[in-house]
């Protein structure tokens, strides 16, 4: 098969030598993956999908024995509607398809403008449509029970004493506030450093999607609970042994790492029992309720944008579509004609 370590050992390089090198043997190839870590400073997971998309064109156009440098200037607008076409038959979402032409149309759009070839065939490609679904959102009581679930449980098990099992406790009930709080993605949370947390002037800095740096205020909870965090991991962190360095990062795992993204996932599934609530629910179900809370109360849409950091407004928009569709919901269980 023609991936990625195939490239690299056809051309004599090896894995080593970074994402760049992948397309080695290919002159445009390569130019564009080093573009995308260079110019636009694209994280190794980015630079790795655009690589598999236009694999998988290679694959469909020219075959599993095809050899670097590749015919780009040959491929015709017949050749991109057959590679939308492949992906239709073979069942693929409309969100997956729409990924990989965009893909291979950012990839044609960079050889139009370093001149490699003359136009880009996968543009002006109809593209299948998304089928937006609703964001599932917590009700407001639910939150408070979610937000009290991890204290409540650690002294229901009276595990107080304990200074990990109390830093967890408190650690997890300050993870679930900041993300209420501010909405912040997973990716984002899961990157604070202490330099990053302002609990003076209530805010953190976060960077989100493309390496963009936003300001998210904190409410007075979600302070608090940060304070109570960071009581108690200098307490636990006192008790494994003098000298222990404390990590740069806000939230900490057992050994004294960075808590993952996957972490807290698990966490949250492990206090939906306790706060009642449904074992479907992910943590982005805490930012989509900050968003639909938010414009509930009357915030604008162009402050919600910002808050969420959305580089377009049409993304912030379908929580609009929740506050419409809560409101109806109220309008058939209350009004006498519904």
């Amino acid at each position: 098969m023609l991936d990625r370590e195939t490239i690299m050992s056809r051309s004599g390089r090896t894995k080593s030598e970074g994402a760049g090198s992948a397309g080695a043997g290919d002159p445009a190839l390569t130019h564009f993956l080093q573009y995308l870590e260079t110019e636009r400073e694209a994280s190794p997971h980015t630079v790795n999908n655009y690589l598999m998309d236009i694999r998988q064109f290679i694959l469909q156009h020219w075959g599993e024995q095809a050899l670097p440098p590749f015919a780009w200037k040959q491929v015709d607008r017949f050749a991109s509607r057959k590679f939308l076409v492949g992906f239709q038959k073979a069942g693929s979402t409309p969100a997956t398809t729409r990924r990989k032409l965009s893909s291979l149309r950012s990839f044609y759009k960079f050889l139009v403008r370093e001149e490699y070839v003359a136009g880009n065939p996968f543009e002006g490609l109809v593209l299948p449509k998304l089928s937006r679904r609703l964001p599932k959102v917590i009700d407001r009581s639910a939150i408070d029970r979610l937000m009290d679930a991890p204290v409540a449980v650690l002294k229901e098990k009276g595990g107080e004493s304990d200074p990990w099992h109390s830093y967890a406790a408190y650690r997890d009930a300050a993870i679930l506030e900041v993300m209420y709080s501010t909405g912040c993605r997973l990716s984002e949370l899961s990157g604070l450093t202490d330099d990053r947390v302002d609990l003076l002037s209530g805010l953190i800095r976060v960077r989100g999607k493309g390496k963009k740096e936003r300001l998210c205020p904190l409410g007075g909870p979600a302070v608090h609970r940060l304070r109570q965090a960071y009581e108690h991991r200098d307490r636990w962190l006192a008790s494994t042994g003098p000298g222990t360095k404390r990590p740069p990062a806000v939230f900490l795992n057992r050994e004294g790492g960075r808590l993952s993204a996957r972490s807290v996932e698990r966490m949250l599934k492990k206090y939906l029992p306790a706060a009642r609530l449904s074992s479907t629910i992910s943590p982005h179900a805490l930012r989509h309720s900050f968003a639909t809370h938010m414009l509930d109360a009357g915030a604008d849409l162009r402050s919600v944008q910002e808050l969420l950091g959305h580089e377009n407004l049409s993304t912030t928009q379908i929580y609009t579509h929740v506050t419409v569709q809560r409101l109806k919901d109220v309008y058939e269980k209350t009004h006498p004609r519904a």
